[in-house]
């Protein structure tokens, strides 16, 4: 089969400049234990209008299998001004104001690419 590996179709490889121009994210929330159920389901809310917004490339949310307080997000945005523009989305500062008071840590790791 064409353009196969493996069994698998290739990709095509994206230029340099336009992987290193794109920006992940690593987000981990630490929820109160009381609030676990609450925040869940408004993390789950920010799901599809975020992965419908301009520039947005990839977004899961993953919930740690042994301390289920914890949740992850991993993104891929096309830039930082994408990622800035999700931050000022309606769907965001309601999530923002749903879940104040109710994580206890959050660590937001935004990275560009190098290799």
């Amino acid at each position: 089969m064409q353009g196969s590996m493996n069994g698998h179709l290739a990709k095509k490889p994206r230029e340099k400049r336009e992987i290193m121009s794109i920006v992940t994210v690593v987000a981990k929330l630490v929820v109160k234990e009381d609030a676990v159920q609450t925040v869940k389901a408004e993390l789950l809310k920010l799901i599809e209008p975020t992965r419908q917004e301009k520039g947005c490339i990839e977004y899961r949310l993953h919930q740690d299998n042994a301390a289920p307080n914890i949740f992850i997000f991993y993104e891929n945005w096309e830039n930082m001004a994408s990622l800035e523009q999700h931050l000022n989305t309606t769907h965001y500062k309601n999530h923002v104001v749903a879940v104040t008071g109710l994580i206890s840590d959050k660590v937001v790791h935004k990275m560009t690419c190098i290799a």
